[in-house]
């Protein structure tokens, strides 16, 4: 291992690739935690100490953020702005026949899709920002009424200090867009996918030591230990790969002989990755925020408000937890239905010569695709539904908030992002020094 990062630094163009990478990493944390204008600093600290965060989407969007949301700062919307921009994006390909066919346009169309994501990006950042300032002017930011600091997070609140502060958070989120292309293009890995896992392991210290000042040192331990028990499960999963064997046939093109090798198709147990669990979160918090808004202050909820609030709300109530569950698994069956398209596959399959052995090309190759795709998806939907509920169990039982670092999206992203970056160093030493980082 030594020897490996010794061999990095000895490699002029991969050092200036790492260098730059953690730089850039430098400077999105250090805006984490410049304010926004206009921001009462002081009180914004006392509540985050006197309260435990938010729940539901708004501690997802504070987890992206590295913290960064709850401290209204510059970069308060993180990479969130960014994720769901991409996800619609791709979502639209079902619906617009104009975003399919660039996307099979090759690199020019997937260009043009990059640039509607920018600008959905920064719509989405002008929509989230405006929200976020609407909440904190109202003291609902911490959901703590009671304690007079939450009450007044801005200094001033008139209308063109409100609009500074969301003018801020928009070009603060197109900042961050930047320097994840810069990243991608000069850095090493994908620029966007490092700034989340940046932003979710600067949580793990303030987590770990919640935990370790409310439950003792044994408990810390224990947390410590089933962390990395579900790390290595994790790491095991994400690996895990379904191989269907192809041939392709040999052709003679003039007096040249293509085809006759053999590969495969590796469908991966989790093929969906994180998005089914955010987008269960995102769906689980719409009937919390409804209710928030049909709560009068000066009589008694309604019975439904109040049912919502005591079974939809919390993460440690059995209800919420097999809801947020089954969400995870519909989510799970309905992006990889989108996102993998048998037919495609098996017509670009025989459009090459390539056939699954004892498969007929056409039609009965797209059957079996599906075939494999619908079974390998049910232990890897539930599979992310287990994962989801590690940081609502630690609720229930250990007292965590909803940001526990060992489980959830938190886990998935460190665990997926690391795995893809250390294999991109190990291919950069590989091609120069014919020993990688990996054995």
């Amino acid at each position: 291992m030594f020897s490996a990062i010794a061999r990095i630094l000895r490699t002029p163009d991969l050092r200036r690739k790492i260098g730059f990478t953690l730089a850039i990493i430098a400077i999105y944390r250090f805006g984490a935690h410049i304010p926004a204008p206009f921001v009462n600093f002081p009180n914004v600290q006392s509540c985050i100490d006197q309260t435990s965060g938010t729940d539901g989407l708004l501690s997802l969007v504070n987890l992206f953020s590295g913290g960064a949301l709850l401290q209204l700062s510059i970069f308060a919307l993180g990479v969130m702005p960014y994720i769901t921009a991409t996800i619609i994006t791709q979502l639209l390909r079902v619906v617009i026949p104009h975003f399919e066919t660039l996307y099979k346009e090759g690199q020019a169309g997937q260009s043009k899709l990059t640039q509607y994501t920018r600008y959905l990006t920064i719509a989405l950042a002008l929509l989230q920002s405006t929200t976020l300032v609407t909440v904190a002017r109202t003291g609902q930011l911490f959901g703590a009424p009671s304690i007079p600091d939450c009450n007044t997070l801005l200094v001033n609140d008139a209308w063109w200090a409100q609009l500074l502060m969301i003018i801020t958070m928009t070009a603060g989120t197109g900042l961050i867009m930047w320097f994840a292309e810069l990243v991608t293009e000069r850095g090493i890995g994908n620029g966007m996918s490092l700034l989340i896992f940046t932003s979710i392991a600067a949580t793990f210290p303030a987590a770990m030591g919640a935990i370790l000042a409310a439950r003792g040192f044994e408990i810390f331990l224990l947390v410590l230990a089933v962390g990395v028990v579900v790390v290595a499960l994790v790491v095991f999963v994400e690996q895990s790969q379904r191989r269907i064997p192809v041939q392709y046939a040999k052709r003679m093109v003039g007096r040249r002989t293509y085809g006759g090798t053999n590969t495969y198709i590796p469908i991966k147990v989790n093929t969906a990755g994180v998005v089914p669990v955010i987008f269960a979160s995102s769906l689980l918090y719409i009937p919390a925020l409804i209710a928030q808004f049909n709560t009068p202050t000066d009589t008694a909820p309604p019975a439904w408000v109040t049912w919502i609030s005591t079974y939809l709300t919390t993460g440690d109530h059995p209800l919420y937890m097999a809801v947020y569950f089954l969400l995870i698994i519909g989510f799970t069956y309905f992006y990889v239905a989108i996102t993998f398209n048998p037919v495609e596959v098996a017509d670009n399959m025989k459009k090459y010569g390539g056939f699954v052995p004892g498969i007929r090309a056409g039609r009965p190759t797209a059957e079996y695709l599906d075939y494999v795709l619908t079974r390998i998806t049910l232990p890897g939907s539930i599979y992310l539904g287990l994962i989801a509920l590690i940081p609502l169990i630690a609720l229930a039982t250990v007292g965590a908030n909803q940001n526990f670092p060992f489980g959830g999206a938190s886990i998935l992203i460190i665990v997926g992002v690391g795995l893809e970056t250390v294999k991109q160093i190990d291919a950069q030493l590989q091609q120069r020094h014919y020993e990688g980082l990996l054995r």
